[in-house]
């Protein structure tokens, strides 16, 4: 294995600053890893050609004054409109769909030097927990404990695979409701969701527009803050991005959280709680009050109401979203038979080129906007999506800097277990996330331990919004205590 892969964002940045190592020769050594890598199915759509191109651009703007992301070679979730580059969405209906426009997200990091490698597999339509629902098959985690294949987690489960099996330095990420953070804990890397309104959400594919932000994927946390700061800023473009100014993140990552007070949500200690993840949240509680911070029990009393209120609206806004994809504009039409209208066309392109996952949520949606149930239902969710809002409100007004939670109930499962199971029960991998997202907050997974089997797990830190800075700065403290260094054994 190329040892240059290995490198995080920083490490790379200042190799190249001193001329010690080049884009070109970052961007060979992942392309090199990418190819020996197609069992895992992170990379579905490879773009050597444009990342050398890139990097070559990269080398002639090197030097000190050169953006930190400049030459770093990242995978981008295909869910990110590229121009010319294949966008699915991992979904059969955008079949050979390549558009005409760079999302803003993608924009900002190629502006910004970075080199992009192809796009990475996630699930369909970031509708998923275990990246199984991806018209492209599964993505297997590059970490095992026996001869399973396990989930990366999901819906950014290419992304967490990539970034954790050194495929590339970092990937762009989405998280609707625990996409980043989940695939993050399940795979031993950092991922972080923004406060909404803090990253631009044009050019990437809709699911739901008033949860969905996109964020970094890295391998440590001074990466996670180095990328997000090159992602966020104001888009004219996007009605809910927020006219702030970005700090640099990276220059807050001091590791003094002394004074800092950290709460602890009693309502996230569920019942069937693993022991491990009791005992993980338990030690890194310890973890930020030995580095100085003041711990507090708080309560967040709605957090039991946040998955149904989740999944009333995220597919109520999904039905909404996708209702674009008719086969009229753009990817699959279904083939008509003889007397067939646009009904027929609708119904069959619909049925041919959505998921199963998609199409239940989409049905969902569909039910709970629906003329008899929307007060019942939608408007219900709404209402108890703002207590869950003024929970956090209330918490952060009476002093709290941030919250420490687990990331996911276990650690990765196996693919496939959970195919006949409830499709609850693969919603219940969501518990701990979706309260951020239903909140705007920003969340980040930090990787603190490994279970029995030797697998990773995440803690979770909860912030104020706009303060993805002083979270950040929490989490390297976190990160600096727990001392997570393990890697997946290289079996691909």
């Amino acid at each position: 294995m190329s040892e240059l892969s290995k490198l995080t964002i920083a490490a790379a940045r200042d190799a190249m600053r001193k001329g010690d190592v080049t884009s070109v020769e970052l961007t060979q050594a992942c392309l090199g890893e990418i190819d020996k890598a197609d069992i895992l199915g992170a990379f579905v759509h490879k773009t050597p050609e444009i990342a050398l191109d890139m990097a070559k651009a990269a080398d002639a703007r090197k030097g000190a004054d050169a953006p930190s992301m400049n030459g770093i070679p990242l995978g981008i979730k295909d869910l990110f409109c590229t121009k010319g580059v294949a966008s699915q969405a991992a979904s059969g209906i955008l079949e050979g769909f390549k558009p005409e426009y760079e999302s803003t997200v993608t924009t900002q990091l190629f502006e910004a030097g970075s080199v992009m490698l192809g796009k990475l597999n996630m699930d369909e339509f970031a509708m998923g927990s275990s990246n199984e629902t991806s018209v492209y098959g599964p993505v297997v985690n590059p970490w095992r404990s026996d001869d399973r294949e396990l989930t990366p987690g999901g819906s950014s489960g290419g992304s967490a695979s990539a970034v954790a099996a050194d495929l590339c330095l970092a990937a762009t990420g989405t998280d609707t409701g625990g996409s980043i953070r989940q695939p993050a804990a399940f795979t031993g890397i950092t991922g972080i969701k923004p406060t909404y309104g803090r990253v631009s959400r044009w050019g990437v594919v809709a699911f739901a527009s008033s949860l969905d932000q996109a964020g970094p994927m890295t391998k440590d946390v001074r990466d996670a803050a180095i990328m997000l700061e090159t992602m966020c800023g104001h888009d004219p473009k996007d009605s809910t991005s927020a006219d702030l100014a970005v700090p640099d993140f990276e220059a807050m990552l001091t590791g003094d959280i002394k004074g800092k007070v950290i709460g602890i949500p009693k309502e996230y200690r569920m019942d069937g709680m693993p022991n491990e993840i009791e005992q993980l949240w338990a030690s890194g509680t310890a973890m930020l009050k030995d580095a100085g911070a003041e711990i507090r029990d708080i309560s967040l009393p709605h957090t039991k109401y946040a998955l149904p209120a989740y999944y009333v609206i995220a597919p109520a806004e999904a039905s909404s979203n996708l209702a674009r994809y008719d086969g009229v504009r753009f990817g699959h039409r279904a083939k008509m038979a003889q007397g067939d209208g646009i009904t027929e066309m609708y119904e069959k392109t619909r049925a041919e080129g959505f998921g199963a996952e998609v199409k239940r949520r989409v049905m969902v949606g569909t039910y709970v906007l629906s003329a008899g149930f929307y007060d019942a239902y939608y408007n219900r969710a709404r209402k108890v999506r703002t207590l869950i809002k003024q929970d956090f409100e209330a918490v952060f007004a009476d002093g709290i800097d941030a919250i420490l939670t687990p990331a996911t109930p276990s650690a990765a499962f196996g693919l496939g277990e959970m195919a006949d199971a409830d499709p609850i029960q693969m919603y219940l991998n969501d518990v701990f996330t979706v309260t951020v997202n239903l909140a705007g907050l920003p969340g980040i997974s930090v990787p603190a331990g490994l279970d029995k089997d030797g697998l990773p797990l995440g803690l979770q830190l909860i912030g104020r919004p706009w303060e993805e800075g002083d979270l950040l700065n929490t989490a390297y403290a976190l990160e600096q205590a727990a001392g997570f260094v393990a890697k997946p054994n290289h079996w691909w």
